[in-house]
């Protein structure tokens, strides 16, 4: 049980490492138009909010399939849980709460760091 628990601590971090990288990649493809608009008035706040929220629609939509499959994965595994439920609530929150807390770490930082950009440099960038 141990190893068991072992193998799905590497899981998460590699699921969150996984995310953060994804996620990071996107925003910082996106540098170009948040120069654009920067270029044409929009304020650094206004910036960060519109890529979080656009961030947090598409990991809402994904941790909500996750949940589904899980819930849908244990039925079948049920026989294999011993002492412990199926539908233990605590640990779907633990998962979600680790997974939410990735995503917006891998959201808030690099579209910092593309916001301190200067709107001529990232209007050149590429």
């Amino acid at each position: 049980m141990m190893l068991l628990g072992a193998f799905a601590a590497v899981a998460m971090i590699l699921a969150a490492i996984g995310i953060y990288g994804v996620i990071a990649y996107t925003v910082a493809q996106r540098t170009r138009e948040i120069g654009i608009r920067m270029a044409l008035g929009a304020q650094r706040i206004d910036m960060l909010t519109m890529i979080l929220r656009q961030s947090f629609a598409v990991i809402g939509i994904g941790l909500l399939a996750g949940i589904f499959g899980a819930l849908a994965v244990t039925r079948l595994m049920s026989s294999l849980l011993y002492g412990v439920s199926s539908h233990d609530v605590s640990i779907y929150a633990i998962v979600t709460i680790i997974l939410s807390a990735a995503a917006l770490i891998a959201t808030y930082f690099p579209a910092r760091r593309a916001m301190a950009v200067d709107p001529m440099v990232a209007l050149r960038y590429e």
